[in-house]
């Protein structure tokens, strides 16, 4: 299997909660070292243990590699589209 790291445009578009493996490609680690930093707790995001599954915050993940989620990379001085609030 050939190791491929996550491009920017891959880091936007994950969902908000990741698994290990794809947390290991966002960082550049590979798969066992992942796991292994995961059990010692030396990742430098929070894991989450849902079952005997571990999951990883993709805000938290995105915030240390230092890419804006989508919604906050619009171009400076652009205004905001207003929301609605309901009457």
């Amino acid at each position: 299997m050939t190791f491929a790291p996550l491009t920017r445009a891959e880091l936007r578009a994950l969902p908000p909660v990741i698994d290990l493996e794809t947390a290991g490609r966002a960082l550049g680690l590979k798969r066992s070292k992942t796991y292994d930093l995961a059990k010692r707790g030396g990742l430098p995001v929070r894991t989450l243990r849902l079952g005997r599954a571990r999951r990883v915050v993709s805000a938290e993940l995105l915030q240390i590699l230092g890419v804006a989620p989508e919604e906050d990379s619009m171009p400076r001085g652009a205004a905001p589209t207003p929301v609605p609030v309901p009457a």
